[in-house]
């Protein structure tokens, strides 16, 4: 039923197609924006455009990033003989804020899972092996999440890059089975990286 008028009802209904964002949260949301100034609901408004529009893939990474390469990618400081193949921007996101890591990544954009119909080739598995190919890496490490679909697709690139001649290692087990990565303490990700071990 619509209580506000067709403005506020609309602005609702887009707010709820956000994920992890329900009905209530939706119009809390919405009357949070309608009571802000003009100029900062602008702001947010040109924020959201502008990252629609200049946002893209790292060529090198797969990262989400508005310059090319990305900021990891073009660092000379990074060390390029070690590449973290990881889910998400956020997965990548939480290594960084380790300060433990300083190679460079690879970022999948998802997880192997049949069940929702996600295979190999909607990953960015194709962009890894060009990367692998051009020679200088000596590690991967799959820091892929610990769940089911996380654990299927680690399995699936250790077949597919041993043969390459690469090291593959994968993340311990110190972060807890069935949980996201973006989630996890810096603590528990540093000791999971130290305790990486061969594929």
């Amino acid at each position: 039923m619509n209580y506000y008028g067709n403005t506020i009802t609309q602005l609702i209904e887009e707010l709820g197609r956000l994920p992890g964002i329900g009905g209530k949260s939706a119009q809390r949301l919405a009357f949070y924006l309608i009571h802000q100034p003009k100029e900062r609901v602008e702001a947010l408004a040109k924020a959201i455009v502008q990252a629609k529009a200049q946002v893209h893939y790292c060529s090198e990474c797969c990262n989400f990033t508005d310059t090319d390469p990305c900021p990891i990618c073009a660092d000379p400081r990074r060390d390029r003989t070690t590449i973290m193949v990881v889910e998400s921007p956020q997965d990548m996101a939480a290594y960084e804020k380790t300060k433990q890591y300083h190679g460079l990544y690879h970022v999948l954009h998802g997880a192997i899972n049949p069940m929702l119909g996600v295979g190999p080739e909607d990953l960015k598995i194709r962009e890894l092996l060009r990367r692998l190919n051009q020679g200088g890496v000596e590690e991967v490490i799959l820091a892929t999440n610990p769940n089911v679909e996380g654990e299927a697709t680690a399995m699936y690139l250790s077949r597919l890059l041993k043969p390459l001649g690469v090291r593959v290692t994968r993340i311990a087990n110190g972060v807890p089975v069935g949980s996201d990565l973006e989630y996890i303490d810096e603590v528990t990700l540093s000791r999971a990286l130290e305790g990486r071990r061969e594929m």
